[in-house]
């Protein structure tokens, strides 16, 4: 009988009343008087309750049953959908979605009230497949009327939207070991600086820093700053950062942004300098656990899983396709590759294709360019050109880097050109914290600002908010390049102890100098 039944089915789905009514629009009273046997469902609606459950309607109302409806009911696995983590979770990153759609200049204003509604239903499959639908609708959404960027996602097309750069750059072969020691640990550095206060909004990082005594920043996190008074000033959790402050740390810890360095180099090892895509996502699923990767890399390791290979893996259900992450991978194409950005960036597209579209992969390509120059020139603009000379000249990455710069070139102060990054992006929006164009305009204007000094890089990186280890990782990187390692100051790099922990299975810790050799012996 239908009372009997309908309970037994809904509670086997993990269902209440109330969220059984809300997927078939009825009121929480109309199921219990179909549970009670007050009433009955109409047939249309019965024909809804039976297709959801998978069985007949006869079988709904309990006239029979198969065994093959009794299998379906009773023993089909169903997935817990509220254990997934949100990476894994499409439908928890709809307004992500909505997001990157608008910026590419598609109009969204038919599936922009659809964010809300389905976020609001309880997870469960029936949630799941709204999602699935919201994104088959997101792949015919329309252009909007006068979009101002071409921004495409092959090499060929991107390469002829590209201004480049007249051949290679001559470098002192003499100074390149130095320089390239500069640039790893001028990375490692970096990200040990932005470690403790990673996802610190702006409205408390500058408090912080301030009540610390270390604002304008010059120097490391403290686990001697974060005293039981400090740490209950501020909703951000930073007594759990202790572990990452530079006096608590015997070497680098382990970090995505550092993991990704050694890795790429792993891949070139084994794979030389024409490695392909396909051999990127190969190593990923065989070096690291999925839990090492975040955001769009994680969503790609889970494509390659169910069979996506790159490109298609970069764009499956893949709403952080244009955030930080390939850039923060791009390092190491950099310093193989000095006095040659094209190369650089050519690299760098392979790499991020795997897991990005358009800027996302932009950012990837800029950095390797910016590292390459930088072992041939010591002019922070000239490198921030070498860089965008690499990437399309009609994209959203190219026209946010030109506004920095022209902001540092009419004489605009440090502090006013972080307000402007703040007043067009915020910080407080997941969406804009970690996307690649505030996360590049912030490295572009620690790299001017910054005077060649590493110090004063990382620290203006790291200050200005956003992703702040990835931040301080790549300017310390390009920075470390300029400068090379002897113009380093030894308390900068004594709390690393030049060693480097990776979750990469078969490394675990490496050394400075082995990353600097492994480059060197890739360099043609």
């Amino acid at each position: 009988m239908l009372q009997k039944n309908l309970p037994e089915l809904r509670r086997k789905k993990g269902l209440s009343q109330e969220s059984f009514a809300e997927l078939f629009g009825v009121t929480r009273q109309s199921v219990q008087k179909w549970e009670s046997g007050d009433t009955q469902p109409t047939i249309d609606r019965l024909l809804e309750i039976a297709d959801y459950f998978r069985i007949s309607v006869d079988a709904l109302l309990g006239r029979q049953k198969t065994d093959v409806e009794t299998l379906r009911t009773s023993d089909m696995p169903v997935p817990k959908y509220d254990t997934l983590d949100t990476f894994d979770d499409y439908s928890a990153q709809l307004a992500n979605e909505e997001y990157q759609c608008r910026d590419e200049g598609r109009d969204t204003s038919s599936i922009r009230e659809l964010v809300p509604a389905i976020e609001r239903l309880p997870n469960n499959r029936f949630r799941a497949e709204l999602a699935d639908t919201f994104y088959r609708m997101t792949l015919s959404l329309p252009p909007v009327p006068d979009y101002r960027y071409t921004e495409p996602s092959s090499y060929e097309a991107i390469e002829a939207l590209c201004t480049h750069s007249p051949g290679t750059l001559k470098f002192d072969r003499f100074s390149l070991h130095d320089r390239l020691s500069g640039a790893v640990i001028g990375r490692i550095c970096g990200c040990l600086l932005g470690k403790p206060l990673e996802e610190m909004k702006l409205r408390e990082l500058v408090p912080f820093l301030r009540q610390t005594g270390n604002y304008p920043m010059h120097r490391y996190v403290l686990s001697s700053d974060l005293t039981d008074r400090v740490c209950a000033m501020f909703t951000y959790p930073l007594a759990e950062r202790k572990p990452y402050c530079a006096d608590t740390v015997t070497c680098a810890p382990a970090d995505d942004d550092t993991n990704y360095t050694v890795l790429v180099s792993e891949i070139l090892r084994k794979y030389g300098r024409d490695f392909k895509p396909a051999h990127v996502a190969r190593e990923w699923l065989t070096r690291q656990s999925k839990f090492a990767y975040c955001t769009a890399e994680r969503v790609a390791y889970r494509n390659f899983v169910n069979g996506y290979v790159p490109p298609s893996s970069a764009e499956y259900k893949n709403p952080y396709r244009e955030w930080i992450g390939a850039q923060i991978r791009a390092d190491f194409y950099g310093y193989i590759n000095p006095g040659d950005p094209k190369a650089a960036a050519e690299m760098a597209f392979r790499d991020a294709c795997v897991s990005h579209t358009k800027n996302g992969i932009y950012g990837a390509m800029f950095v390797a360019a910016m590292i390459a120059a930088a072992a041939a020139v010591s002019s922070p603009e000239k490198v921030i050109e070498y860089g965008l000379a690499e990437i399309p000249s009609t994209s959203r990455l190219y026209a946010g880097v030109k506004h920095i710069l022209s902001l540092f070139c009419s004489g605009a102060s440090r502090e006013e050109t972080v307000a402007d990054i703040h007043s067009r992006w915020n910080d407080e929006l997941p969406y804009h914290w970690c996307h690649v164009i505030p996360n590049a305009e912030i490295v572009t204007a620690a790299l001017l600002y910054g005077k060649r000094d590493l110090a004063q890089t990382v620290c203006t990186a790291v200050q200005c908010g956003f992703d702040t280890d990835c931040n301080g990782a790549t300017a310390g990187s390009v920075a470390g390049m300029i400068c090379g390692a002897g113009r380093i100051p030894p308390e900068w790099k004594e709390p690393v102890g030049g060693v480097l922990t990776t979750d990469i299975f078969g490394i675990g810790s490496i050394t400075v100098q082995e990353i600097v050799r492994r480059a060197e012996s890739l360099i043609p």
